[in-house]
């Protein structure tokens, strides 16, 4: 089991998967949050150039550095591919948002060393921990 309060309090840097340009979606929300609070953000989405006054990737390999967590909002049919990407870009843990359930994912990350989150807003359990 993932010892979320370490994993939040040892992170520095977060990939989010599927981050919205659009201010009112969870990821755009979430992504804001984390930002404020410290945390360097990579948004990662194809179809957009910047958000949050961050360059968005098109793909997790793209990153120009390392990344503490891979936070996944996308379908839960993606977490498979999403996590081998985190995987080899060397990731420490997937963190899959409300909603976003993937077994088959989970076992992959757990398989290969990774920490894994699922089906939990990383925005809350941050608040709920009352970290800074």
């Amino acid at each position: 089991m993932t010892d979320i309060p370490h994993l939040l309090s040892s992170s520095h840097t977060i990939a989010v998967v599927g981050l919205s340009d659009r201010p009112e979606r969870d990821s755009y929300k979430v992504a804001r949050y984390l930002k404020s609070r410290g945390y360097q953000i990579f948004p990662v989405n194809p179809n957009i150039k910047t958000v949050l006054g961050e360059t968005a990737y098109s793909r997790l390999e793209d990153i120009p550095g390392p990344v503490d967590i891979v936070d996944i909002f996308r379908a839960s049919t993606e977490v498979p591919a999403i996590v081998d990407s985190a995987i080899r870009m060397g990731a420490k843990a997937v963190w899959m948002q409300f909603g976003v359930i993937s077994e088959a994912g989970a076992k992959r990350a757990l398989d290969a060393g990774l920490e894994v989150v699922m089906d939990r807003c990383m925005m809350l359990e941050h608040r709920k921990l009352g970290l800074p």
